[in-house]
């Protein structure tokens, strides 16, 4: 029988999530839950595990320890058959965009086309998507022509356009200048917002953490060293390593 958490809000939930890799331990006794529509920001230096957690989140790895609910359900006791359908209630953005060397809606359209949903529903899911990231008259754009900040807020309607429970963004806009960085953070806000989403984010940038987190944990060494709202985090942490990471110190 799979095993269910009692707290009903959590989207997401990991009790002491652990990861290695050929030996190398990446993360250590990770715990944390992410509420529905709330926003969960991870920030902490390249090469941290970061990306990691998003990868056991989206069920792309396997946990070495502890357990990782998805809306109450174990996902240790599902079978491949119920980890690919849990998966495409999931949408993850990449930190480096993938599109398909066609339209735009074609790529939007990708993730309904496989789910089956029907044509009519399809046309009107597309525009609604493509009208949260501002792109709503690229529908006929071909993907190679369009500009880093435009391919990337494709992805993201990509995936909101199949209404996913979960969003998991990678770095989402780490190669981007600073006018395209405020389009795509402004589109996950929209999307925050059109959608009623559910993102975790991971992120190198201090500045972006605070513009889009509800809550945001540090995460260094493998480990969270700590997880509060965006005001405690920035102006008064309870740790000394937070502290020292928020003015830029070398902790790592």
């Amino acid at each position: 029988m799979v095993r269910r958490s009692n707290n009903n809000s959590a989207v997401v939930e990991a009790e002491s999530l652990s990861k290695s890799f050929n030996g190398k331990k990446v993360l250590e006794n990770i715990s944390f839950k992410v509420t529905k529509g709330e926003t969960f920001v991870v920030i902490g230096p390249s090469g941290v595990g970061k990306t990691t957690l998003l990868r056991l989140i989206d069920l792309l790895d396997y946990p070495n320890g502890g357990r990782l609910l998805f809306k109450h359900v174990d996902t240790a006791l599902l079978n491949n058959g119920e980890r690919l359908a849990l998966r495409r209630r999931i949408g993850m953005v990449f930190q480096s965009t993938v599109l398909f060397d066609t339209t735009v809606y074609s790529n939007v359209s990708y993730g309904l086309r496989i789910r089956g949903v029907p044509k009519d529903l399809e046309k009107i899911r597309v525009a609604k998507a493509l009208r949260t990231v501002g792109l709503e008259s690229f529908q006929l754009r071909y993907a190679k022509t369009l500009s880093g900040g435009e391919a990337q807020r494709v992805a993201i309607a990509r995936i909101l356009s199949y209404e996913p429970e979960l969003m998991l963004l990678d770095e989402p806009t780490a190669n981007l200048d600073p006018t395209n960085t405020s389009t795509v953070e402004k589109a996950i806000l929209r999307a925050k917002s059109d959608y009623k989403a559910t993102i975790v984010i991971a992120t190198h940038n201090m500045f972006q953490a605070r513009r889009l987190g509800d809550r945001i944990s540090l995460l260094l060494n493998g480990e969270f060293v700590e997880v509060s709202d965006p005001e405690t985090m920035f102006t008064n942490p309870r740790e000394p390593l937070t502290r020292a990471f928020i003015r830029g110190e070398m902790v790592y």
